[in-house]
């Protein structure tokens, strides 16, 4: 894939960018590696000062880096706008946080004592440049969401973005550069995925963490593990949405469409199989087809477009073919379906019953705004339903009934359980999914612990 920018709402090459050479690559893990020895010994305070900055340019840059997004992978400019903002709070949280996360910890004394030990203590401390593999689908919070806490923990970064969104990629290196962080201790680097192997294996890069598909997420694993270097996986999703007869359905339904449809619904997060009580399908199923229809597709540049281009042609292609097999199998279309007659790859906001386990889209993600509707006929068979996927990143729930809360937060395959309300990564909650949504945590303290040598320090008597 070329290192370019193609605007996805008209299909337009408008930037191409050529890959690295090796011996700008080895110059760049040269400088990581100098700017680490340097930047470990900084001081908490030293670190958040940059990273507060780094902050205060970000919002400065909201409105251009927003169009930057947008133009690179369709998304609505409102939520690109929004995206900036989170990274900077997320960038303030970790500048806040990051010391008392990692400050050192004392044992129990009768535990210290059992040792032999007079005194013991538990530090965490970085372990080197640690390689981010990213994707575009949020170009921005991706990045940060790894960069921050790498950053405040001492660890510097090497990112390795999609080819689609170069200009966000370059425009992140700058950012950290003009917030006071040292040369070398955030730089990108414009490679295409056959590039990744060999840097990973370098002993300089000491980790990686990857947001992507499952078959990246295998190929940075098994590389990694060969090396014996830790890593971090956020791979798909194909989240539930359930939906019981205590819920306010109406509020439900409407919040099942942001839910489903946000960021062109190309997110790992975002609601994609909706599964609901028989006592309220009906009602539901009105409510929630009704305002998948109404949803304006459009350029993403307009302040009205709800919903705007896939990012890519190949993407709309697999889209396709997903509803395609599913409605070559039975699966009823309810709205949407057909790509519209316009430059572009867009496709409507499509809404699928009667979908079954045979139909490939019940086991793989629908990356697009479609949505799949599930009966159930009691709350076994929602879990049931729920848990029939091989991705297990996070869950939706809705009820006012508090026995079933408790069985839903024992018995969902999860990384989180959502109740009345859509999943939404925030800095202060960890975030990652088990199954073939990977393992590890980013966000919180255990985000930033992800990639610290926890040093285990004993002091005789």
């Amino acid at each position: 894939m070329p290192i370019a920018t193609v605007n996805p709402a008209t299909g337009e090459t408008l930037e191409t960018y050529d890959a690295l050479g090796e011996d700008e690559i080895e110059r760049r893990l040269a400088a990581a590696e100098t700017a680490f020895r340097t930047h470990r010994t900084t001081t908490f305070a030293e670190r958040a000062l940059r990273m507060r900055k780094a902050a205060d340019l970000l919002e400065e840059d909201q409105e251009r880096i927003a169009r930057v997004m947008t133009t690179e992978m369709g998304k609505p400019i409102r939520q690109a706008r929004a995206e900036a903002a989170k990274c900077a709070k997320a960038m303030r949280w970790y500048a806040e946080h990051a010391e008392e996360l990692l400050a050192d910890e004392e044992p129990a004394a009768y535990d210290v004592k059992d040792s032999g030990a007079s005194w013991v203590i538990v530090r965490y401390r970085p372990l080197g440049p640690v390689l981010a593999v990213m994707p575009w689908n949020f170009p921005l919070w991706q990045v940060v969401r790894f960069a921050a806490p790498a950053l405040m923990a001492g660890n510097v970064g090497l990112l390795k973005h999609a080819s689609n969104v170069p200009q966000t990629a370059l425009y992140l290196e700058d950012l950290f550069r003009r917030a006071g962080f040292a040369e070398g201790c955030f730089q990108t680097l414009l490679i295409g995925s056959g590039a990744v192997e060999k840097i990973l294996r370098d002993p300089r890069v000491k980790a990686a963490t990857l947001t992507g598909s499952e078959p990246a997420g295998r190929s940075v694993a098994s590389v990694a593990g060969d090396e014996i270097k830790k890593t971090v996986l956020e791979l798909g999703g194909s989240d539930p949405f359930i939906v019981m007869p205590s819920a306010d359905v109406e509020r439900a339904a409407e919040v099942a469409v942001t839910a489903r449809v946000q960021n062109n619904g190309q997110s790992c997060i975002a609601a994609k199989r909706f599964v609901v009580h028989a006592d309220v399908f009906d009602a539901f199923t009105e409510r929630f087809t009704a305002r998948m229809s109404e949803l304006r597709l459009g350029d993403p540049m307009d302040e009205e477009t709800e919903v705007g281009p896939l990012s890519s042609e190949q993407g709309r292609a697999d889209l396709e073919e997903l509803v395609q097999d599913a409605v070559g199998k039975g699966a009823r279309v309810l709205c949407g379906g057909e790509r519209p007659d316009r430059p572009g790859w867009y496709y409507p906001p499509t809404v699928l019953a009667e979908v079954t386990p045979e139909m490939r889209i019940h086991h793989e993600e629908a990356f697009g705004p479609v949505a799949t509707l599930y009966r159930a006929a009691d709350i076994d068979e929602v879990v049931a339903i729920a848990n029939d996927s091989p991705f297990a990143l996070s869950s939706n729930v809705w009820t006012h009934n508090g026995t079933e809360v408790d069985r839903f937060v024992v018995d969902l395959e999860a990384g989180g359980v959502y109740i009345n309300g859509m999943t939404a990564s925030h800095p202060a909650f960890p975030f990652g999914g088990v199954k073939r949504s990977g393992y590890g945590r980013e966000l919180s303290g255990h985000g930033i612990r992800e990639f610290c040598n926890i040093t285990t320090v004993w002091h005789g008597a």
